[in-house]
């Protein structure tokens, strides 16, 4: 499914082994929330965790907030019954970690429907390993539940042997690789997390560099972070009235039979109209609420 629009600023990580984070996560500013059944949770704690997060997404209260189940990856006793309980919760849709290939997204899909996950409920990927990024195609084609990837910035780095430093740059093929193959196929993408909480400034530096790569918000691992995402992922004032004024001078140029129009001195084409269409109407659905 072409992944549908809405906020994505701000998408934070929940361990499903803890009922009060989930239910905290209700109060929170946060466009998602990513249930998590995978890394934050131990190994004697995942069926309880499994059913701690069905029953809170099945309870409700979470609003706006789209809502993924990360489940346990293919290779763990735990996939099967992760995927299973997921399709029958309610939410949004189910995250699989560690993608690899179409196949996984595949069985994902089998073990869905075989629940009965109504047509709605989506598919993620997490893209966090070299033969993940470069599948990145045949992975966003492989399902039509098929919505979003979200990076796996930690895993990637340690197979890659790389560092992790603030500019990301031996990264920067594998985050564009996905990000080409999200938008080539109507796809929303996730920037990954950045894991120093004492580091304000480089969170939002963090931010800013995946808002200008094309994310559509930041994957977080503490509340305290929700509010810079937002803030850096929204459309700024400047850029909606920006936005709304081409939008007006475009329309009234082809009303004069005009295809191109010049405002404040920059020439505006069909294409600039498009974006700013899209600015203004994601600051229209932030506003909502």
């Amino acid at each position: 499914m072409a992944t549908t629009a809405r906020p994505r600023r701000s998408v934070l990580y929940m361990p499903g082994s803890n009922p009060r984070a989930l239910d905290k996560a209700r109060t929170l500013a946060a466009d998602g929330l990513i249930l998590d059944l995978e890394d934050a949770v131990a190994p004697d704690a995942k069926d309880t965790a499994r059913a701690q997060v069905v029953e809170a997404v099945k309870a409700g209260g979470y609003g706006r907030r789209e809502l993924l189940v990360r489940v346990n990856g293919l290779s763990t006793p735990w996939f099967h019954a992760d995927v299973a309980a997921a399709a029958q919760s309610g939410a949004d849709a189910v995250l699989i970690p560690k993608v690899e290939s179409a196949d996984a997204v595949r069985l994902t899909q089998a073990i869905m429907e075989a629940n009965g996950a109504p047509d709605t409920m989506a598919i993620w990927c997490m893209m966090e390993t070299p033969k993940g990024i470069l599948r990145a195609e045949e992975i966003a084609t492989s399902s039509p539940r098929m919505a979003g990837f979200v990076m796996g910035t930690s895993d990637l780095a340690k197979d890659l042997h790389c560092a992790h430093t603030r500019e990301r740059l031996p990264m920067i093929t594998s985050l564009g690789l996905c990000l080409l193959a999200a938008r080539a196929h109507g796809l929303a993408a996730l920037d990954g997390v950045y894991l120093d909480l004492n580091d304000d400034e480089g969170f939002e530096y963090s931010c800013r560099q995946g808002l200008e790569l094309g994310f559509d918000g930041k994957t977080l691992i503490h509340p305290k972070t929700i509010d810079a995402a937002n803030r850096v992922f929204a459309p700024s004032e400047k850029e909606i009235e920006w936005s709304r004024k081409i939008i007006a001078a475009h329309a009234e140029a082809a009303a004069q039979g005009k295809g191109v129009v010049v405002v404040d001195g920059k020439l505006i084409e069909n294409l600039h109209v498009e974006n700013a269409r899209r600015i203004v109407a994601m600051a229209e659905l932030i506003a909502e609420g």
